[in-house]
C-alpha cells in the first residue's frame, strides 16, 4: 500500500496551482512532435471512468489492463523456466521469481505514468525522442522480443493440445495460427470483452494450480526459505542461466509497450487531478494483477520442486515430461489434466496480449499500420517456422530447450526497453508535474543495472564455455 501511495504522489504536491499548470504546459516542450497519434486508436478512451462515486467503483473502471499485462508473466515460457528451476534446484529460485515480480511492479508503474502524463505509449515516445535509425533499431529489437514471446506461446499451446487430446506437436503448432480469429472476434466486441476473456482464463489457471499444490503438499518451511537470497544464484552459471530465463519470462519487454498503450483505453480526463487519480488506480490494478501472477509462477516452481526435486528427478526440463510424471508422483489422475488445461489457458491468453503488443510496437515505432489479422499472421508465422523445424528435428527435447532460450532472449532485450522508459519518466520537460519522484527513478535504475549486469555475466559465461 505504501509503495502505491508513494508511487502515485509527488514530492511537489505543495506547489501552487499556477506553478503546476505552468509546469504541465512546459512538458510539451520536451517532445519534438506536439500531439502524438492515439495508441490503439480504435479503442483509445473507449471505457468511461466515473467522475464521481466510491473508490471501489473507480478502481473497477480501471481494472483490466493490469491483468492483460499479468498474462505475460505466466505464459508458457514461464512454465519452462520454472519447471526446470524447481526440478533442478528445488525452492532456491523462488527468490528470483519474487525479485522479478517486484521489478515488474516498479516498471509497469512507470508505463502507466508515461501513458497518462503524455498520452504516448513507450514506442511512440521512443520514435519522438530518438533518430529514425535508432527508432528502427529499437523496433527490430522489440519485434524480436515479441517473436520470442510468440514462440513460447506456440510451443506451449501445441504441447497442451498434445497432452489433452494426443494431437501431434507439428499439427498443434500449425493450429495455433487459427487463434488470430479469436483475437479479432474479441476486438470487434469491445475492449471489455477482451479483458473479461483474459480474466476468466486467468481464474481457470489459478484454480488448476491451487488444486495441484494441495495435492503436492510441499514442505512450507523450505518454501519460505526459498524466498531468501543466496549468492549461489550468481556464482553458479547454470543457476544464473535459469534465473535470467525467469527474469526474462517475468519482466517481459513487450509488456512495457503493451501496458503504456492499453492504459489509454480508459477515458480518465485531461486535468492534473484526473491524471493523478488515473495513475493511482491504474497502479493498483497492475500491482494486484502482478501479485496474482507471482502466485501462479511460484506455484509452478513449488509444484516442480515438491514433485520432482523431492524424489531426485533433477533432470525434468520438458513440459510433457513434467505432465507424465505428475500423476504417478502425486497419485492422482486429475493432476495431469489440470496441468494441461492450465497450460492451454496460458497459451490462449498470451495470444491476446502478443497481438496487442505487436500492434502498439509497429504503429508506435515506425508509424506503420496494417490490418490486425495480417499483422498477427506475420508474427505467428515467424514463430511457427522455427517451432516446426525444431520439433521435427529434435522432438520434445528440442522444444523444451527452445522455450528456455526464448526467455533468455527476452532478458537480453530488456535493457533496450527499460532504459528509455526510465529516462522519459524522470524528465521534467517531457512529464511535467507527473514525472517520477526521485525514489522511484532510483529504484528503476537499480533494476536496470541488475538486469544489465546479469546479462553481461551470462554473455561472459557463454563465451568462456565456447572458448
Amino acid at each position: 500500500m505504501n509503495f502505491i501511495t508513494n508511487c502515485c504522489n509527488e514530492d511537489n504536491l505543495m506547489k501552487t496551482d499556477e506553478f503546476i499548470l505552468a509546469e504541465s504546459a512546459d512538458k510539451s516542450a520536451g517532445w519534438r512532435q506536439q500531439g502524438a497519434a492515439k495508441s490503439l486508436a480504435e479503442v483509445n478512451g473507449s471505457i468511461a471512468v466515473p467522475r464521481h462515486g466510491s473508490r471501489w467503483r473507480k478502481l473497477m473502471a480501471f481494472t483490466g489492463p493490469g491483468y492483460l499485462v499479468a498474462v505475460g508473466y505466466m505464459d508458457p515460457g514461464n512454465w519452462a523456466t520454472s519447471i526446470a528451476g524447481g526440478s533442478k534446484f528445488g525452492y532456491t529460485l523462488l527468490v528470483v521469481a519474487l525479485v522479478s515480480n517486484i521489478m515488474a511492479i516498479l516498471l509497469q508503474s512507470l508505463c502507466t505514468r508515461l501513458a497518462v502524463a503524455t498520452g504516448r505509449d513507450l514506442a511512440q515516445a521512443c520514435r519522438d525522442a530518438y533518430s529514425p535509425a535508432m527508432a528502427w533499431f529499437l523496433w527490430i529489437g522489440a519485434e524480436i522480443a515479441i517473436c520470442a514471446t510468440d514462440l513460447a506461446e506456440v510451443i506451449g499451446t501445441a504441447i497442451a493440445l498434445n497432452l489433452l487430446f494426443g494431437m501431434p506437436l507439428e499439427l498443434g503448432v500449425l493450429l495455433t495460427a487459427l487463434d488470430v480469429f479469436v483475437v479479432l472476434y474479441m476486438q470487434s466486441k469491445g475492449f471489455r470483452w477482451i479483458e473479461a476473456y483474459v480474466l476468466v482464463l486467468l481464474g481457470v489457471i489459478a484454480v488448476c494450480f491451487l488444486v495441484q499444490i494441495v495435492l503436492a503438499d510441499p514442505e512450507w518451511g523450505a518454501v519460505l526459505r526459498g524466498f531468501a537470497p543466496t549468492t549461489e544464484i550468481v556464482t553458479n552459471p547454470e543457476m544464473l542461466y535459469l534465473s535470467l530465463g525467469i527474469i526474462g519470462a517475468t519482466v517481459m519487454p513487450h509488456n512495457l509497450y503493451l501496458h503504456s498503450g492499453i492504459v489509454q483505453t480508459r477515458k480518465y480526463g485531461g486535468n492534473l487531478e484526473e491524471k493523478r487519480e488515473a495513475i493511482t488506480y491504474s497502479t493498483w490494478d497492475s500491482t494486484i494483477a502482478l501479485m496474482l501472477a507471482l502466485a501462479v509462477n511460484a506455484s509452478i516452481l513449488i509444484l516442480a520442486a515438491a514433485t520432482f526435486h523431492k524424489v531426485g528427478r533433477t533432470d525434468v526440463v520438458e513440459i510433457e515430461q513434467a505432465e507424465a510424471l505428475i500423476a504417478p508422483l502425486l497419485g492422482s489422475t486429475l493432476a495431469p489434466i489440470l496441468f494441461g488445461v492450465a497450460l492451454l489457458c496460458a497459451g490462449l491468453n498470451s495470444t491476446v496480449t502478443a497481438t496487442l503488443a505487436g500492434q502498439i510496437v509497429m504503429e508506435g515505432f515506425i508509424n506503420f499500420r496494417i490490418r490486425p489479422w495480417v499483422r498477427r499472421m506475420i508474427t505467428r508465422g515467424l514463430a511457427i517456422i522455427p517451432a516446426i523445424i525444431v520439433t521435427m528435428l529434435y522432438g520434445n527435447k528440442g522444444t523444451a530447450n527452445l522455450l528456455i532460450l526464448s526467455q533468455v532472449v527476452l532478458s537480453l532485450q530488456l535493457p533496450f526497453a527499460i532504459v528509455p522508459l526510465i529516462m522519459f519518466t524522470s524528465d521534467r520537460k517531457k512529464m511535467g508535474a507527473l514525472r517520477s519522484p526521485l525514489w522511484l527513478t532510483a529504484s528503476a535504475w537499480l533494476v536496470a543495472l541488475i538486469v544489465i549486469l546479469l546479462n553481461l555475466k551470462l554473455i561472459y559465461d557463454v563465451a568462456t564455455v565456447a572458448a
